[in-house]
């Protein structure tokens, strides 16, 4: 059956548009290239010692495990239920093509029990697809893209642990002129029947794999501001939904959302909510909930059941609240200013009763239990940071019951 439109909301004038062209690292919310020295856990398998490409040892932290392909994995204490909010974290996956299965099964099972120690009940595996220049029309996969059945593998080991589960295509910006502004929200594809034929032949084995697996979400596509309201998304999403029998989802890029109504053929809507607040690092709690709260007003005021933070997330270091979206910029490190930021968002999210929040990010190769390597990692990332650890467990384990039966989209 073919899904209603989601409605078209008014707002109040906004005057940040011309910030959000001005500031290049707040527009596209992803870097092109991501942080490299990935750290996992040092694997024996099946008897065999497993080793990166390169000839290394996987890992880095001096330990070993000897886990089977079967090894089982940690269990959430309650899994999640219509109704109950989403707590989850954005896992981005860029693939290996040399990885072997049991490399990335494994690796899924680390990543799991994390989520588990975190008190998450969900999970969203982001991951690539490519594209040429800004005007192109041919999606591809890359070796970067994981494979449907990689995919699936993965989604199995996450449905063993009791998590809900995202499957979430990004399109990968290294093929555009950000320097001129240019992202994966301002795509002008030479024509559009080509590209949205293009980009469903690439979804088609996604979705499958997705259904498969009894995933919860696909995310059909995220910050395609350029594209919102196109009406070959009603053929697109149609075609999707008779091969996954889940919920379909559009997640839309902060600044959009603020500036009109997103007309998207889809079930949910999810924000990727970067939303600046130009405080000092030693800002508090309530201050900055404020500012979140002026930046979603200007949409809707109240309850938001309907509506997910799809990635939320912000750099462990000074200044950061002014762009929490720069995942390029390297100033001190500051964990307290991540962690504030944090508590603040789950309180936004509580308060406006919206169904769930997702940090921004771990990367799927890394090892979740060592502190981040800040010369080579991106400051976004908040696994092994103390701090930011504790505030997403208050967070989660926080005694909200959900968004209830609230209308207010």
């Amino acid at each position: 059956m073919k899904r209603a439109r989601l409605p078209m909301l008014a707002v109040l004038p906004i005057t940040v548009i011309s910030f959000v062209v001005a500031v290049p690292f707040v527009i596209g919310d992803h870097p092109l290239q991501w942080a490299s020295g990935s750290l996992v856990p040092h694997l024996v398998l099946d008897g065999k010692e497993h080793t990166q490409p390169d000839g290394s040892k996987i890992g880095g932290n001096g330990t070993s495990a000897t886990p089977s392909r079967t090894a089982e994995v940690a269990r959430v204490d309650k899994e999640w239920k219509k109704g109950m909010p989403q707590w989850g974290v954005q896992l981005y996956w860029e693939d290996n093509p040399k990885h072997s299965v049991e490399y990335v099964e494994q690796q899924a099972r680390v990543q799991a029990n994390y989520l588990v120690g975190l008190h998450a009940n969900s999970v969203s595996l982001s991951f690539p697809f490519f594209t040429g220049d800004i005007t192109s029309t041919k999606i591809t996969a890359g070796d970067k893209t994981p494979t449907p059945d990689h995919l699936a593998r993965v989604l199995r080991i996450f449905h063993e642990a009791g998590l809900r589960t995202t499957l979430r295509p990004l399109m990968d910006e290294g093929t555009l002129d950000i320097d001129n502004f240019e992202w994966r929200g301002t795509i002008k594809p030479a024509d559009r029947g080509a590209w949205f034929a293009s980009y469903e032949k690439f979804l088609t084995p996604y979705l499958k794999a997705a259904d498969q697996e009894k995933a919860a979400t696909f995310v059909i596509a995220t910050e395609l501001n350029s594209l919102e309201g196109d009406a070959h998304w009603d053929s697109l999403v149609s075609d999707a939904e008779k091969l996954f029998g889940g919920e379909i989802a559009y997640d839309a890029n902060w600044d959009n959302y603020v500036a009109g109504p997103i007309t998207m053929p889809v079930t949910h809507l999810g924000i990727d909510a970067y939303f600046p607040v130009k405080v000092g690092d030693d800002a508090s709690v309530n201050t900055l909930v404020k500012g979140w709260n002026d930046w979603l007003d200007k949409k809707a005021t109240g309850p938001l059941p309907k509506i997910t933070v799809a990635e939320a997330g912000i750099a462990a270091m000074n200044g950061a609240y002014h762009a929490p979206g720069d995942f390029y910029t390297k100033r001190a490190v500051n964990p307290k200013v991540q962690a504030t930021w944090y508590t603040a968002v789950c309180q936004v999210v509580q308060e406006r009763r919206m169904s769930g929040v997702y940090w921004w990010s771990i990367y799927f190769d890394d090892n979740p239990n060592k502190a981040p390597d800040d010369k080579k990692q991106s400051r976004l990332d908040f696994a092994g940071r103390p701090q930011s650890e504790k505030a997403i467990k208050a967070c989660f384990t926080s005694d909200y019951a959900g968004p209830g039966t609230a209308t207010t989209s």
